[in-house]
């Protein structure tokens, strides 16, 4: 897979060398417009990819992924698959001592039930599941493997922190996982466009990231037709998102991303919750004069 990787990296190089992006001037004065005054700090990279604009605000700043870092857990996984070391059929016995708090059911499942990889998978995407997490990352070989996997794939931020050895310190700062508005745009892409394993793989690994529970956020702020790919991700001081959504004047992706934010509170009206929500709307409408949206608060 390394030379497979290197060749696809220099190939994308290339391309981005003579397809330079521009800097999408409106868009990024009325994101800046909307965000002034955000009590914490906020990252967002957006890309249109047919009209190849993009806004970068703090797009290379570091930000706690929270259960962001599911994303980067299900490409290590599916490196695994790839190599023939994991099959998605195949089963596994939960035990009790698995039990952890956070979102999720698996933490509700009966000793001794079992489970399949492609069910596990879908509960930590789908349902943000902690406890599949967990055992997603320890089946892909922990951040010990999914971390030079990162590296490879020229996302040098994107890392996972827990239960990484030599990532204590870094742990305490970032939390589960630590990333970049632009990086995890640029991995979602790259699932998106099936470049990282073979089509019948990616496509999987993208159909996962299709089926998201939580979209009281950013997807709720676009018509409910409209096809998407998402992972939120949320601890106390940090709200972030990313999201790739197939709307009618082309593909785009943005990430937003928070960190030391006043508002804690786990509620709707969350500060940074509704912020995304409303950056998510104005993306929308920025690229859909045609089909505007007047999105409705989300349903409690």
């Amino acid at each position: 897979m390394a030379n497979y990787i290197f060749g696809l990296l220099l190939c994308i190089s290339m391309y981005s060398t003579a397809h330079a992006q521009k800097t999408d001037k409106k868009l990024t004065n009325n994101l800046k417009e909307l965000i002034a005054g955000f009590d914490g700090e906020i990252g967002i990279y957006v890309q249109h990819f047919k009209a190849n604009k993009t806004v970068e605000l703090s797009a290379d700043t570091v930000f706690p992924t929270a259960s962001i870092v599911k994303v980067p857990l299900l490409v290590g996984v599916f490196d695994k698959i790839n190599a023939g070391e994991l099959l998605l059929q195949a089963n596994y016995r939960y035990r009790l001592e698995r039990a952890y708090g956070g979102s999720g059911l698996m933490q509700l499942f009966k000793d001794s039930a079992q489970i399949d990889l492609s069910t596990m998978i879908s509960l930590m995407l789908t349902y943000s599941d902690n406890v599949a997490s967990i055992w997603c990352q320890e089946l892909a070989g922990g951040g010990q493997a999914i971390n030079p996997l990162m590296d490879r794939l020229g996302l040098k931020d994107t890392k996972v922190n827990s239960r990484t050895a030599g990532r204590e310190k870094i742990w305490e700062q970032y939390g589960w996982g630590q990333t970049t508005p632009r990086e995890i745009v640029k991995l979602m892409r790259m699932i998106e466009q099936e470049e990282l394993f073979t089509p019948r793989l990616s496509s999987k690994m993208y159909r996962y990231l299709k089926n998201q529970f939580y979209n009281e956020r950013s997807l709720s702020q676009f018509p409910a037709h409209i096809a998407t790919a998402s992972k939120t991700g949320s601890v106390d001081a940090a709200r972030g998102e990313v999201v790739f959504v197939h709307a009618p004047s082309g593909d785009f992706a943005f990430a937003v991303l928070t960190k030391n934010n006043k508002d804690q509170r786990w509620t709707r009206d969350n500060a940074a919750e509704e912020l995304t929500r409303k950056i998510a709307n104005l993306i929308w409408n920025h690229y859909e004069p045609k089909h505007p949206y007047t999105a409705f608060d989300p349903i409690d």
